[in-house]
Parts: C-alpha cells; structure tokens; sequence
C-alpha cells in the first residue's frame, strides 16, 4: 500500500525530504552561506543594507543582564513580537496586541505579566527555540499590520506568504492564514491555513487545513479561494531577489503585507518545508527541473520572473 502510494506521489511529481535534501539543498545551498538565513538578525541587516523594506526593529536582548532592560526597551511599545534570532516553525513566537495594568495582552487574548515575558526572552536566550539548541539572541520588533484583502479570511494574526525561489526563480506559492486553533500564529503545524497560490496570477487556488481540504476559513466563514494577493508582481521580484541577497540556491522566502509600508521580507529559510505541494495540489519537482534546464539562458530578473509566471495552475 505505502509502496503504491509513494509511486503515485512521484508520478504527480511530488518531491519527499531525501530528494530535497541531497538534490537542492545539499547540491545548491552551501553550508558556508547558512548563518545568513539561520539568524533572523543577521537576514534583516543585510535585507536593509539592500534596500529591502523588513518589520521594524525595536530592539535586541543578547545576555540575560540585558533582560533586566526589557521594560526600558519596551517603553511606549503597545503591540510588538518577541521572538528568537535563530528558531524555526513559529518557535518561541509572542505577538503582543496591547498592555492591561502591567502586563500585556497576547494577540489571542491570553494576559502574560511582564515577569513571565521576561522569563520567556531567558528561555530565548538559552536556546530551547533555536536551531541546535545553541545559546540565541531575543529579536523584539514592531507588529505587522496586515493587508485588508486578509481582514475576513485570517483569525487575529498576520497572514503570510511562503515563496519557493530556486537559481532565483520563485517555483511555487502559498498564503499561510491564521485562525482560532493556530492562536492567531500563522504556523501550519499549530493549526494554520495553507492555501496555495498560483504562481502566474497571484490568486489562491486552494487550501488545506489539518488534514482536510477546504474552500472556507473555519472561524469567519469566508472563502479562501479565488483571493488576489495584491502588488503580486512585486512579491515575486521581491522573492527572486533573495537568490542574490544570500547566495543560496533553493531557499524559502517569507513574506508580509503591511497595511501602509507593503511587502516586508519578514525571514528566510534555507530548508523550506515540502508541505507548499499539498496546499497547491501539486508537485515542486517538475517545476525545479523546468529551472534546471534554463539555469544558463536566465541572465536577468525579468527572464527569471518571465518563467515564474509559466508555472500558471493547471487544475
């Protein structure tokens, strides 16, 4: 059964981790390169030195001496993220939405003291979010405030958009919707919406939720279907940029769209998951062997978004 079940994956060209791994992201990515996209703090310095717009930074807490500064560096701040330079998967993610009489007000609702915000950026720093487990750095930075277009089809928290770019090109899309299960956190794992995006239009084609297919969000009701992810052409340029920002080959770029500033490269990711092809309803292996065969005859940012918007939804 799971014999005939992976050949009908790899017939519908729907690549699994060892594929990815030997294939991309050791052959692409070299591991040289990795701390460019492994420290959050490090991608934000070199996304401004670039000119590329990322959410506001507030502050950084390094050694927990400096956590004893934290209410200074808040001073004035009502809503912000805490989170760790080098987690993974929404690890270690605190949205703050406002303050009430001392503490703070998560943006699902839950009330955390300032003492246990302060315990949760020591536990930051001793690495139990990080990739590795390595002593880390706490990033604390102003909270995004999403697109309109998301406003009836995301649960609280900010929506963002997880784009596949391979040798520069962006191969495959999807939005990532809060809601109620997820907290308000736009992580797939905890509860999240994944609805694939094509590539050619901008506009969602699909969504999966859990394990079951869907077309409305669970806790507005909406459809998540047929939504046109505005300014998507600059998405894309933004995205393919990223292969000349870090050097890697095949990475994940993850997007947000502030209501005033725009598109905000909010991280990268060298070892992007595979789940993208399921809320797309296809594979990312044809698709990475269409840009393999171009590689040398793309010279240019528009050649590569050119054939970007070749991988147009089928279904």
């Amino acid at each position: 059964m799971f014999i005939s079940l992976a050949r009908e994956l790899r017939s519908h060209g729907v690549m699994g981790i060892n594929r990815r791994n030997a294939e991309f992201i050791s052959r692409y990515n070299p591991r040289r390169l990795y701390p460019v996209v492994d420290d959050k703090l490090i991608t934000k310095r070199i996304a401004e030195k670039a000119g590329i717009a990322v959410p506001e930074l507030i502050g950084v807490i390094r050694t927990q001496r400096q956590v004893r500064d934290l209410e200074t560096i808040l001073a004035g701040a009502k809503d912000f993220v805490i989170k760790p330079a080098s987690g993974s998967g929404g690890k270690g993610l605190v949205v703050i939405s406002g303050r009430l009489r001392g503490a703070f007000r998560e943006i699902d609702g839950h009330i955390i003291t300032e003492e246990a915000l302060a315990y949760h950026v020591i536990n930051i720093l001793s690495g139990i979010y990080s990739l590795g487990g390595h002593d880390d750095k706490a990033l604390i930075e102003r909270r995004v405030v999403f697109d309109p277009v998301f406003d009836k089809i995301s649960y609280l928290g900010v929506p963002d958009i997880r784009i596949i770019v391979f040798l520069g090109v962006p191969v495959m899309a999807m939005v990532r919707l809060p809601t109620k299960a997820s907290r308000g956190k736009a992580n797939l794992h905890q509860g999240a919406i994944g609805a694939g995006i094509c590539v050619a239009k901008g506009e969602t084609i699909g969504a999966v939720w859990r394990n079951d297919i869907i077309t409305e969000h669970p806790d507005t009701g909406e459809s998540v279907i047929g939504v046109k992810i505005p300014l998507w052409e600059q998405l894309l340029k933004l995205a393919a940029s990223s292969y000349e920002l870090t050097g890697l080959g095949y990475q994940g770029v993850d997007i947000v769209l502030d209501k005033d500033r725009g598109p905000l490269i909010l991280e990268l990711n060298a070892r992007p998951g595979l789940n993208i092809q399921i809320a797309n309803f296809a594979g990312l292996l044809p698709r990475l062997r269409v840009v393999q065969a171009r590689a040398k005859e793309l010279t240019n940012m528009e050649e590569r978004i050119a054939l970007a918007n070749s991988f147009a939804h089928s279904a």
